[in-house]
Parts: structure tokens; sequence; C-alpha cells
């Protein structure tokens, strides 16, 4: 990039100059005239910036909400096992929920613009290979190394937005990279289904494919807009710290895919590399995550609201199509509307939640659209066994849509209100983490569920849940396996209203670490 500039030749060790003071300090001047600040970039520059960071982004919430959908076509056409099916999802979200923290860090240490684009590049090329895979080990492999971009590019956007916005404009803004990347994220199963039922084979490769022109749009608006890009830390990467979070979230992630006998020693190993990772950070000279970050009460809420509110979507989002498609009698295509409803409301409410969040603080927003949320998945598990999907899952699924309307955008502003400009990568890449291991932890931990309640209740010579069959017993299991599934997300959500009006109150931020 052009504008991520690099000291000139033969001045490496010359004295520096007032100029020079000024320009390490984020500031310049003319002869005669005073000091004039030289922010990210120029205020012109902005939309695009915001614009660039809601593309990129959006390629990564997609990829794993479209994998649900996409499963099924994948595995005929790949020859998968259904171990391998299960690894095909799970890849992602294991090298995303291992990495996003460094991914965060080396942003701040070396440049967020910088490591957003490497991300990119990364994640583009991975697309490419997951579109062109010829069986199941290629998009396996493929997928792991999405998920490597992803860890670069997903906390990288964020803190784009909040490096280039002021802080007065900034809940605004975060508001509607918010409401993309979760829309988003909603909207992957209606483009899976759509292509998957228009273009067979074709359709699910095709879903990779749009990447490569979202990212190469993303870097392109990139290009020449970033003023000051310069490094945002003077100490050295915190390697041990980056490979000990590794290791302990990649650890447990992968225990949590792992057959059963081997969850222990895993989940295990994974919390003593974790534990000596909060040690590590807590002695280091330079930590890679400042801890005292979470005395501030409006981040630790916002990140623990995020556990909580992710679990919920994540579990239903997997599920639902699943149960909808194999046993309700509905199609690839029509269960896309059940996350229109969410794609649409979150679009449109989450820029003006954003101002309010700004105006009013994001905790009431928090705590009523937390509390809609819970309702909507209380009534998911009350109606789950009578099937009823138009009359009464697309009208619940909608009532989750404004609950999440109203918080996505105040959650995301929460988090980042009190870090500052050297802790937005930080700041962003421990809420990604959290997002993400969120959402590995309940499409494991629920499908273990659902599998044990479908079980439980019947023959265990039935096919399965999420297999297709129209059997009586085999869909009321099914369906009392999901009512489960949608009852344990409900109660998560409606922990995260209690814990938004309990401790977050008017959003006003907790003490300065």
């Amino acid at each position: 990039m052009a504008a991520l500039q690099h000291p000139r030749r033969g001045q490496q060790n010359r004295q520096p100059t007032p100029t020079d003071v000024l320009e390490m300090a984020g500031m310049t001047r003319t002869p005669g005239t005073a000091p004039v600040s030289v922010s990210f970039c120029a205020p012109q520059n902005r939309k695009a910036i915001l614009w660039a960071a809601i593309l990129a982004s959006s390629m990564g919430f997609i990829d794993s909400s479209v994998t649900a959908i996409a499963i099924p076509a994948m595995r005929s056409a790949l020859g998968a096992t259904l171990p391998q099916a299960q690894w095909i999802s799970a890849a992602y979200l294991l090298a995303v929920s291992a990495l996003v923290l460094t991914g965060g860090a080396l942003g701040d240490r070396y440049g967020t613009a910088k490591v957003f684009v490497i991300g990119i590049w990364i994640f583009i090329v991975a697309s490419l290979g997951c579109a062109l895979a010829q069986d199941a080990p290629q998009m396996i492999a493929a997928r792991a190394i999405k998920g490597i971009g992803a860890a670069l590019m997903v906390p990288g956007s964020m803190a784009l937005v909040s490096r280039a916005y002021p802080k007065e404009e900034r809940g605004q803004a975060l508001g509607l990279w918010a409401a993309a990347s979760t829309a988003t994220t909603a909207l992957g199963p209606v483009l899976g289904g759509m292509l998957i039922s228009w273009g067979g084979e074709l359709g699910w490769r095709a879903i990779f494919a749009m990447n490569l022109p979202l990212g190469l749009i993303s870097v392109w608006l990139l290009r020449n807009r970033i003023a000051r890009d310069a490094t945002q830390s003077t100490t050295a990467l915190d390697l041990p710290g980056a490979l000990l979070a590794t290791a302990g979230l990649g650890l447990m992630a992968l225990a949590l895919t792992s057959r059963s006998e081997l969850i222990l020693p895993l989940g295990a190993a994974g919390l003593a590399a974790f534990t000596a990772f909060i040690w590590w950070e807590a002695v280091s000279p330079a930590p890679m995550i400042r801890l005292l970050m979470f005395r501030r009460r409006t981040f630790a809420m916002a990140n623990l609201m995020t556990l909580a509110l992710y679990f919920a979507l994540n579990g239903v989002m997997f599920y639902l199509p699943m149960t909808a498609t194999s046993v309700w009698g509905v199609s690839a295509l029509e269960i896309t509307a059940a996350f229109v409803p969410i794609s649409v409301l979150i679009g449109v409410m989450s820029a003006p939640a954003g101002r309010w969040a700004d105006r009013f603080g994001p905790g009431p927003l928090l705590a009523i659209g937390s509390a809609l949320v819970a309702l909507a998945y209380a009534g998911l598990a009350f109606f789950a066994e009578a099937g009823n999907f138009w009359g009464r899952i697309i009208p619940l699924m909608t009532l989750g849509g404004v609950g999440l309307g109203l918080l996505v955008a105040p959650l995301t502003a929460a988090v980042m209100a009190d870090a500052g400009d050297d802790e937005q990568g930080a700041a962003s890449g421990i809420n990604n983490a959290i997002a993400r291991v969120a959402g590995l932890i309940a499409v494991a931990l629920m499908g273990r569920l659902a599998a044990w309640s479908y079980g439980a209740v019947n023959d265990p010579s039935l096919p399965g849940f999420g297999v297709p069959g129209s059997t009586t017993a085999h869909v009321a299991a099914t369906s009392h396996a999901f009512a489960l599934v949608a009852g344990i997300a409900a109660a998560m959500a409606l922990v995260a209203a209690i814990l938004s009006a309990v401790t977050i109150r008017g959003g006003k931020p907790g003490p300065s670490a």
C-alpha cells in the first residue's frame, strides 16, 4: 500500500529534527504555523475505510454461517464422511478461535491496515482453494487457512473503523459495521439456500468464489486512503503470550470437536495453557493484553454478554436449518425465509441504535434487545415439536431479529468505548475471540446435547439427529432435540439481558485502568 510509509534511506543514523519529532507524534506543520494533528485518515476517506472494513468482515462472518446449510451438498459432492463434514465447519472456527487474539495484537504492533490487508489476501486465496476443492481433506485444509486469514482480518476491520472515526462519531460508525457484519451472518443461509437450490454443486462452490471480488474491492478501497498507520507500540511483540493464547484457545476448541475420550485430556491441556497465558500477561513487561482492561465495567460486561449472546445465536442458526430441512419438510430455499427478517432488521435498525447508544448509553438497548431474543428463542423451544414453520417459527425469528437489531451496534460500541487508540486491535481481538469461541462451543456442545436428547427419548436404531426422514418417531425426536437447543439459547440470551440491566445500566464507562 502506497500510503504505508517507511523510513527514508540514509536517515536511520541522523539525529531527529523538530519536524521529525512532530511527525513521530502524529503532527506536522509548515513554517510559521502551529502544529496540525495528523489523524489515521482524512475525514473524506472515512466512508471508504468503513466500507472496506464492512466488506472484509462480511466475508469472515458469512463463511461460518453459510456452512450449516451448504454442508449436505458439500458432503455429497466431496464424498465426505460424517466426521469430515463436522471438520469442514470446525476447521475454520478452530483457526479463528486460536489466532484472533494474536491477530489483534499484530495489528496494534505492526499497523492495523497492514495486517488487515495481509489477512484479506490469505482469506481470498484460501476461498479460491475451497471453491476448487476436489475432496474433503482439501476442503478442510483450505478452510483452516481461511481461518488464519480471518483471524488477521476481522479484528483489524473493527480497529480500522475505531481509528478512522472520532469518539463522538464512533458509535454510529461501529453500528453500521456491526449491522453489516451480523446481517451477513444471517444472510449466509439465505445465499446458500438460493445458490444450492438453483446451482447444485456449482452453487456451493460459487459461495466461496464470491469472496474474491469482495476482498479485492476492500483492498482497493483502502489504497492511498490511510494517512498514518505507524506502529502503535514501540515494544516488541509478546511472542510467549501469542503462543500461549493460540495453544490454549486451540486446544480447548479442539477438545469440543473431538471424540468423547479426547475431550478431557485436550480440554485440560487447553485450560492449562490458557491459565499460563493469563499468568504471563499479568507479569509480562509488554503484555499482548492489558488485563487491567477488564477492570472497566463496561468492557468486561460487554464481553461477557458477547459470550452469552453469540452462544445463543450460533446454536439456533446452526441447528434450525438442519432441523427444518430434515424433518419439517422445508426446502433449502424455503429455510431462507427464517433468516431474511434478521438480515433486514439488523441492517435497518443498527445505525439508529448506534446513535441511540451514543446519546443514551448502550445499557437500556442491550437489556431490551437481549430480552426480546430470549423471548423469541423460548418461543422456538415451546413450538418446536409442532413444527409450524410458517405460522410460528418465522414470526419468532422476526421477533429475534428486532432484538438483535437493537443490541448489535450498542454491544460493539460498548466493547470499544473504553479502549484507547493503542488498544483498539487488542479490544477487537478479545471480543472477536470471545464471539468465535462462543460459536464453536455452541455448535459442538449443542450438537452433543441434541444427539443425547434424540437418543434419550427414542429407539437408538432411528437414523439420528439432523438426518432426513419422515417417520413419526424420527420427526418427534428431532423436534424435541431442537427444542432443547432453543431452550438453552433462550436461557443464555436471558443471562445477557440480566447482565446488561444490572451492571451496564446507562452504559457509563467503569473505572479507567
